[in-house]
């Protein structure tokens, strides 16, 4: 059984910074694409960054520019440095795993594990 943990979420004002964390237990991190989503209040989940096995990346167009996917396999971490934040951002901020080997999935229904959230609030 795959378990993610995100941290790192918090209250920031527009233009600021925060990195996001995802810790992952239970199985072998090093080979997995993982992906970040966020959902906002009465709004759909949806794709922010993916990250493959292999180091390759994808961004929502909305992030492209300020937000940054990296992993660290020795510590099964996936992270999202996000700067330049304006209050649209304001979401709760999820990690999940996918089982697929060489695509990094942008709909929420490509992932079998997903950790249980973090809030970004963004302030204006």
């Amino acid at each position: 059984q795959v378990q993610l943990v995100e941290s790192g979420g918090g209250l920031v004002q527009a233009g600021g910074s925060l990195r996001l964390s995802c810790v992952a237990s239970g199985r072998t991190f090093s080979g997995n694409n993982m992906g970040w989503f966020r959902q906002a209040p009465g709004k759909e989940r949806e794709f922010v960054a993916g990250i493959m096995w292999s180091g390759g990346t994808v961004y929502a167009d909305s992030v492209k520019g300020r937000f940054t996917i990296s992993r660290d396999n020795a510590k099964n971490t996936v992270y999202v440095q996000m700067n330049s934040l304006k209050p649209e951002d304001t979401a709760v901020y999820y990690c999940a795993t996918t089982s697929y080997p060489a695509i990094v999935p942008t709909t929420p229904e490509g992932y079998d594990h997903w950790g249980q959230g973090t809030q970004v609030t963004v302030s204006s």
